[in-house]
Parts: structure tokens; sequence; C-alpha cells
């Protein structure tokens, strides 16, 4: 009997011993450092699996005891999944610093800003450079592009919300811009709601084209009202906008930098020159600033803007003043003139 017990006891002090040396040796593998000598970012493909993981970096030399630290995860983390995307590793960082941002799941994140003013070209550009992003648009129309996105014979100028969107490495093109459009329908929304009681827009659409042509002619924030103020009056007169912008979107590729007096005289849908009320479409990506400006337009009598040249307008009740302006502000012109309606501007030779 007493042999039995030493046995016995022998057989709990070898399986402590065991016990204790598993321990110690998954206790290294955690607190190893990793072999790296600068910044890295590993990369989990979606499906990966943390044993999987771990044997390929244990290949690529970056740990080592790749087999106590599957362990450590299959009994300490149990059934949580391992989050597709980038990771950032740094010198000095411990393969449990490494586990434990797989288990926060803390991918590096990258940002991609769509500015106010920007046309859906440019933002489109501005998407396909970014390398993280997973082109799917890429060579589709922008009609093409508006039915992937659920809205099919939508024009898509106007219908995304400028701001910085941020996103993971996989991320699609077409997910950002659904985030973009959702964001913009929401914004649009809140200020229909709080809209000023006699504003001339039938729907949330034309307030919209309207905060298009005031964000392509704000120079200076404080001014939004009073252009908003002034396209509403000329509205309400029946009078032509006579607003560049427009007249340079709908040129498109064929506007090289500056207007002519043939252009202003050019028949197309845009030319606010020729064709009264507002454009059919936006012209170009808004804020919720620009929103708020169309559907709450300060009151006043002016008809007309002229640029001074750093920014801000001059802005006048009649003709006169306005011709008055122009000459003024006309003789040391900068390339950002603009007024409303323009002045008289010789032929291209």
């Amino acid at each position: 009997m007493r042999k039995l017990l030493l046995m016995f006891e022998s057989g709990l002090l070898l399986l402590g011993l065991a016990i204790g040396g598993m321990g110690w040796l998954q206790h290294q593998a955690l607190q190893q450092v990793l072999v790296v000598n600068e910044e890295r970012l590993i990369d989990i493909p979606g499906g990966a699996t943390p044993s999987g993981t771990l044997r390929q970096l244990e290949a690529e030399g970056l740990l080592s005891n790749a087999f106590w630290l599957r362990l450590y995860w299959r009994f300490n983390v149990s059934g949580q999944a391992l989050h597709s995307g980038e990771y950032r590793v740094m010198p000095g960082q411990t393969a449990q610093e490494l586990i434990a941002l797989w288990q926060r799941g803390e991918v590096v994140q990258y940002n991609i800003t769509f500015v106010e003013g920007w046309t859906f070209r440019q933002l489109r550009d501005a998407l396909a450079r970014q390398e993280k992003i997973e082109q799917t648009l890429t060579g589709l129309s922008d009609s093409e592009v508006m039915a992937r996105l659920g809205k099919p014979g939508l024009h898509p100028e106007g219908r995304f919300f400028p701001d910085t969107y941020r996103y993971v490495k996989g991320t699609r093109d077409s997910d950002i811009l659904k985030q973009a459009s959702q964001r913009l329908e929401q914004v649009l929304a809140e200020e229909w709601a709080a809209k000023a009681a006699d504003v001339p827009y039938k729907d949330p659409y034309q307030a919209l084209i309207m905060a298009s042509l005031v964000e392509k002619e704000t120079g200076v924030p404080q001014e939004r009202g009073q252009i908003a103020g002034v396209f509403v009056r000329r509205l309400a007169l029946n009078m032509l906008l006579q607003t560049d912008p427009t007249v340079i979107y709908g040129m498109g590729e064929s506007y090289k930098g500056k207007l002519t007096r043939s252009n202003l005289r050019e028949a197309t849908p845009y030319n606010t020159y020729v064709n009264p009320g507002l454009p059919p479409t936006p012209i170009a990506m808004v804020g919720r600033e620009a929103i708020h400006a169309a559907l709450h337009p300060e009151p006043g009598k002016s008809l007309y803007f002229v640029a001074r040249g750093d920014g801000t307008h001059i802005f006048s009740d009649s003709i006169e003043a306005h011709n008055r302006a122009v000459r003024e502000y006309q003789l040391n012109r900068r390339s950002d003139y603009r007024s409303s309606p323009a002045p008289i501007i010789k032929e291209a030779p």
C-alpha cells in the first residue's frame, strides 16, 4: 500500500512538473519579442485562422514556438474569430501583444476625404488612387455606378456627402460611395425638415441644386446666406441666375480655365446665362453649411455680387451699383474673379 502511495505521489509530482514546464514554455512563447526591425504590417486575409496565421508567421521568421501560441489561443480565446485586415507591429512588441491586437480586432484604418465643391469625376478619381481600396467600379460609366449602388437612373452629381471616411484594406469602393450617399440623404433630410417657410423649392433635390451653386460661388463661409439670398431673389423675379460655375460645369472637359463671351451664349442645359431657373442637377458636392444656406437664404435687396479677389464679394441692389463694383475690382483682376452677372468679356482670339 505504501508503495502505491509513493508511486501516486511521484506521478502527481511529475504531472505538476510537466504542467509547470508547459506553463513556462507558453509564457516564454508569449513574452518573446517579435523579430521586426521596423514598423511592419501583417495582412490577415478573410477566412484565415489563428493557428494557420501563427504557423505562417513562424515560417517567415517573425516568431518562434508557434505551437505554444496556438495552444494559448485555443484555451484562452476560444470561440473568437480572427478579424481580417492589416495589423501594425513595431520593434520591441511581444507575441502576447500581437495576440491582444487580434483579440481587439485592432486593424489598421485609412482615411479618404471628399471635399466640398468636388465633382463626381473628382470623387471617382480620388477613390481610384487609393491602393488599399478594392476597386470594383473601374471602367463603369457614371450611370452604371449608380445602378451598382442601387440608384439606377439617378444623376450622380451632388449625391455624395463631402467628409472624411475611414476604411480598412480591402474595403470596396462601392461601399464607401454607399456610405457617402446615405450620409448626404441624412443631412439633406435633416436640413429640409428645418427649412425656412418661404423657400421656393418644390422638393429637397431643388434645394440640393441651389446648395451646389452656393458652394461653388462662396469664397468665405459667412457669405453663404447672402449668396443664397441673391439667387433666391433672382428666381422670384424671373431673372436669369447668370452664375459662371454652371457654365463651366456644362462645358465639361472643354473648359480651359477662362470663360469667353461666346461661352456665356453657348446653349448647354447648365448655362444659366441662357436658361431660366435652376440647372437640371447639382454641379458639385455640398456640405451641410451650403445646404443650410440654401434653405435659409438671408433677407435683403441685393441682386448682384462681384468678387473682390480675396474670397469676399461686394453685393449690390442695382445693376448700376454692380457695374461700378465690377469696374473697381476688375482693374487688377485675379484668375478667380467671378461676378453675377458677369461683365462683358472680350472674345478669345
